[in-house]
């Protein structure tokens, strides 16, 4: 099958343990952050479960009603989905819908027929299920809608419509849908969204949407989350409504109370009179500002994401030019020399035209897709590589001695950089799915980080190029939030840009990040540059800002 990785191991010392060649081991690549391409074979998996599960449905039809209806529900979106997995997974509520469908829906499937083992769509789905997305993997791409959300000023409803710039496929989040969100929200103690959420879920069930969950159930979780986030009065309507619907649920009794005694308290420390009970009257929807969180720049970094607040004035504009490099005259690039385009005049940022074809991008991907897993960040105190969730993406390291790609990728990197790659990390390949993105931060190591690239031996970052190998339709910029500069994905195209000046000191201004996915899969490759064998090619600089 085309969704799995086959490592086919021939070894005489392995043949004498009594393992043999015609074996196969079969590994599942973590789901933490999607990689795109994975997300394209689940879709496929999942066509040839809904075929399996007609089968089934041929055989039983008389009793299994209900699957049946299930089954053709499934099979026009999957018909709908494997005509064009890319632009049906380019809508990040899609995307969700499919790991929570595989984790959760499928499940319950399987529970209503598990009472016929030997059914072949039993032993079918029962092979599949050790690849599917799990709890974790749905919490992540939950936790996306919610990163888009409030990064692109998206709100619920609209979300919940699946109204989103550039996409090509009609997607919509159920009441079910909405309070699973919320409830994702709740368990991780962001009452924030989970208000959001179960706001939007009650908006469903008003307007007529029909629904496994109840009123009662959304109330309860959004009346606490209500509670948490400081509006005691709406609390209490909410709770109020709740114990109206189900005067024996035990828990919004005792909430009801609490809440009451606390509010009571809170009035006559201001001198207020008790609160009246509100008149029964359709339940209003509340508004909460986002709490702030631990990243200074959030803001800023959001808002630029979104294309505001770019400070590209027509006196810098003039600055900008384009030109041909010939890297310092290097023969490689006298008859062909590299388009070249000034992003940004200080710090100089370039882009360069046409450094990858549409066959060495696929090539690249080709490599690198099987060995993608969580993208990591080197500890500042230790200089050990960590996953941190504020860098959520997949990545992979690609030798030169791998593939004759990746060797001409490299020489052209150096040719059109005039730096070498000798002591350059790997080509490191990278992937944002859904909601993927890498916060603002500093590709070199501070003053206050001596562990950083000690091991290395190659000294600190001094230079980092940028491919792009896919375009983008939403989001996905890559934005400097010191002097607000957005740079938006072309595919083929790479920026570069210094970390350091040339005397060996940071350039702070370089702090930058990769906006998250809105709509679409970020495909890039990078390249970063150590200060170890740049002695003569970018000599140092006499002052410390050269």
């Amino acid at each position: 099958h085309s969704q799995y990785v086959v490592v086919i191991v021939c070894h005489p010392e392995l043949e004498v343990a009594g393992w043999r060649p015609n074996s196969y081991t079969f590994f599942k690549t973590p789901f933490l952050n999607i990689e795109h391409g994975q997300m394209t074979d689940l879709i496929f998996t999942e066509r040839e479960l809904v075929q399996s599960l007609k089968e089934y449905i041929q055989a039983q039809e008389s009793k299994l009603e209900t699957v049946k209806n299930w089954a053709n529900k499934l099979d026009v979106l999957t018909r709908t989905s494997t005509s064009d997995p890319e632009g049906f997974l380019a809508h990040p509520v899609n995307a969700y819908k499919l790991v929570k469908r595989l984790n959760t829906e499928w499940s319950e499937l399987e529970s209503l027929v598990l009472h016929d083992p030997s059914d072949g769509f039993i032993s079918n789905i029962s092979m599949h299920r050790q690849y599917f997305p799990d709890a974790e993997d749905e919490m992540g791409a939950a936790k996306a809608l919610m990163r888009l959300q409030d990064t692109y000023h998206l709100d619920s409803e609209s979300f919940s419509k699946g109204k989103l710039p550039g996409v090509r496929y009609n997607a919509f989040l159920t009441v079910d849908d909405c309070f699973d969100m919320g409830k994702t929200a709740y368990n991780e103690n962001d009452y924030y969204h989970s208000v959001l959420w179960m706001q939007q879920a009650l908006r469903q069930m008003d307007a007529g949407e029909e629904s496994k969950t109840s009123k009662a159930e959304v109330l309860d979780y959004l009346s606490y989350s209500v509670y948490r986030m400081g509006d005691l009065p709406r609390a209490i309507e909410l709770t109020r409504r709740l114990l109206s619907i189900d005067p024996s649920h035990q828990r919004a009794g005792g909430n009801l109370r609490y809440f009451e005694q606390l509010l009571s308290k809170e009035l006559r420390e201001k001198g207020h009179d008790e609160q009246e009970p509100a008149d029964e009257k359709p339940i209003q929807l509340g508004t909460y500002e986002r709490p702030k969180d631990y990243l200074p720049e959030r803001e800023i970094y959001e808002s630029l994401c979104r294309g505001e607040g770019v400070k590209m004035t027509s006196r810098r504009l003039s600055r900008l030019f384009c030109r041909y490099q010939d890297g310092n005259r290097n023969p490689r690039l006298l008859l062909k020399p590299m388009k070249e385009e000034d992003e940004w005049d200080n710090p100089h940022i370039v882009r360069y035209l046409e450094v990858l074809s549409d066959e060495e991008i696929e090539k690249i991907k080709e490599l690198a897709k099987p060995r993608l897993a969580r993208a990591t960040v080197r500890d500042p105190k230790t200089g050990v590589l960590i996953t941190a969730h504020y860098r959520v993406s997949k990545s992979a390291w690609l030798e030169a001695e791998e593939d004759p790609v990746i060797a001409r990728v490299n020489q052209r990197i150096e040719d059109v950089t005039a730096l070498s790659v000798d002591t350059a990390e790997l080509l490191q390949v990278a992937n944002y799915g859904v909601g993927g993105q890498y916060e603002p931060h500093y590709d070199f190591s501070r003053k206050d980080e001596p562990e950083a690239f000690k091991s290395l031996g190659t000294g600190n970052r001094v230079a980092t190029y940028l491919n792009y190998m896919s375009d983008v339709e939403a989001g996905g910029a890559t934005v400097f939030p010191d002097f607000g500069a957005a740079i938006k994905p072309r595919k083929g195209t790479a920026v570069f840009w210094y970390n350091l000046f040339r005397s060996g000191e940071g350039d702070y201004r370089t702090r930058h990040a990769a906006c998250p996915v809105l709509v679409g899969s970020k495909w890039v490759s990078n390249k970063w540059f150590h200060e170890r064998g740049q002695e003569f090619r970018r000599p140092c600089g006499l002052t410390e800002v050269d």
